[in-house]
């Protein structure tokens, strides 16, 4: 038990370490809000209503920086503004950078839902993010962007898929 106490806090202080480096993902460029939304796709479904869009078909949405690519996008409005977005694509892929001196974070899951408000993307169904050449997986990923912190977890039941990490060497100036 003690092991796998010390294993989990070595983990996690890894994990911290690690996504330290990731906090350019938790910021886009700061044009990036005051852009406006550019989306192409197949064809959408546009909801008066609820205020939802749907687009499908090879979609790509761009905002600034910010481009999510996926089979399928929902895009939902309130007071006229976007307040969430999923994504569902095999995979489907949210990119954005987040300074111009800043690498591209990339975030690619089976299904990837954004709460704007609350600045969370949840990543879910072989969950990825990759800055560079460093890359972290797992069953899911929740990033809440705006305050830098990271959960991952790993699959269901013995066979589930584990959190795993690669973090490569960086030169020395």
């Amino acid at each position: 038990m003690q092991t796998n106490k010390r294993s989990y806090h070595t983990l996690l202080s890894i994990l911290g370490a690690y996504f330290l480096g990731l906090t350019s993902f938790a910021y886009a460029l700061p044009s990036d809000k005051h852009q406006p939304i550019h989306i192409s796709a197949d064809a959408a479904q546009i909801n008066e209503k609820t205020g939802t869009t749907t687009y499908t078909g090879n979609v790509l949405m761009k905002q600034g920086s910010m481009e999510i690519k996926a089979a399928r996008i929902d895009l939902y409005r309130e007071k006229d503004s976007v307040s969430r977005i999923i994504a569902n694509g095999s995979p489907a892929n949210f990119r954005q950078q987040a300074a111009e001196d800043k690498p591209i974070t990339d975030a690619f899951g089976e299904k990837l839902d954004y709460l704007i408000a609350k600045q969370t993307i949840t990543i879910t169904g072989n969950a990825k993010v990759q800055q560079e050449s460093d890359q972290f997986t797992g069953s899911k990923i929740v990033y809440q962007m705006d305050k830098a912190i990271v959960n991952a977890y790993s699959g269901e039941g013995k066979t589930g898929q584990r959190v795993q990490m690669v973090i490569q060497p960086k030169a020395k100036p």
